[in-house]
């Protein structure tokens, strides 16, 4: 439970994504992707458990909140065990990330341990910035930027203005993961003191933007195609077939308040954001 494996599409899809483009310049490294794949799930892992270690310290996972129940929270795990497996998750993939450093650079070194502390900090630490409503801001450089392009140089060594480019639409899907979560949770994060996005906001807007950050996502896909990018073609078109599974999600999100729609839509929304660059894959790799 207190991975969260709702979430955990997020640290799968750009993963697929930089893969994929260096497989378009013909890289594929098995054990590298391999290697990159389980680095950024334990990642992923390691973060939601320092998030529920850490919101519980602060009061933010209350009885009333309509997500579902925190293990530190609801008294399931003591917090030592999760703070305990917050570590384990970590070291493990400090492991995973020495292969990766050795293999293909120290400038991956860089990257791991950012993100490892950006996972951290985004409710723990004295200035938690989740708390401040600039996760989504972390979440899209982190979940987007940082892991299509990370992801494309552990396969080639290089980076390239495609992967900057392809990296934005995955960002902005796991901007909406978490927009969904800070809309659901926003009564009990304003009474906490956690001023997300979502409560600076207000409801109205926060449902405006997530279906913004859905469509916009939509739009760019085709762009690095449209900008002449190498070797690319009109394939990137083919996460457009995703649509329908985004319209559904985005009037739940719209319309809904309860926890239980507003849990699927989370749900849903991770899985949309999975099948979106499962399709940017193939379509880059159709390319």
């Amino acid at each position: 439970m207190a991975a969260r494996p709702r979430t955990l599409p997020a640290a799968v899809a750009p993963v697929l994504v930089g893969t994929a483009l260096a497989g378009t310049l013909g890289t594929f490294k098995i054990l590298t992707f391999i290697a990159t794949l389980l680095g950024a799930l334990l990642i992923q892992i390691g973060a939601n458990l320092s998030n529920d270690y850490s919101d519980a310290r602060r009061g933010a996972d209350t009885e009333d909140r309509l997500g579902p129940v925190r293990v530190t929270a609801g008294g399931l795990v003591p917090p030592k065990q999760v703070l305990i497996a917050t570590y384990v998750a970590f070291g493990l993939a400090v492991l995973v990330g020495v292969y990766l450093v050795v293999t293909a650079g120290w400038q991956l070194l860089l990257v791991g341990a950012a993100s490892i502390l950006a996972g951290v900090l985004y409710t723990g630490g004295p200035r938690p910035y989740g708390y401040e409503g600039l996760g989504e801001v972390f979440v899209f450089l982190f979940f987007g930027v940082v892991a299509v392009t990370g992801t494309y140089f552990a396969q080639r060594e290089e980076l390239t203005w495609e992967s900057f480019v392809l990296a934005v639409p995955v960002g902005l899907l796991a901007v909406a993961i978490l927009m969904v979560n800070n809309v659901r949770d926003l009564e009990t994060d304003r009474r906490a003191g956690k001023k997300t996005l979502a409560v600076r906001l207000g409801r109205a807007r926060a449902r405006t933007g997530y279906g913004i950050v859905v469509y916009v996502a939509f739009l760019m896909a085709p762009v690095a195609w449209l900008a002449g990018g190498t070797g690319l073609s009109a394939w990137l078109l083919l996460p457009w077939l995703a649509l329908p599974l985004a319209a559904p999600v985005v009037r739940v999100v719209r319309n809904k308040v309860d926890g239980p729609s507003l849990n699927g839509a989370l749900a849903r929304t991770g899985m949309l954001q999975l099948v979106f660059c499962v399709l940017l894959a193939a379509g880059l790799l159709a390319s």
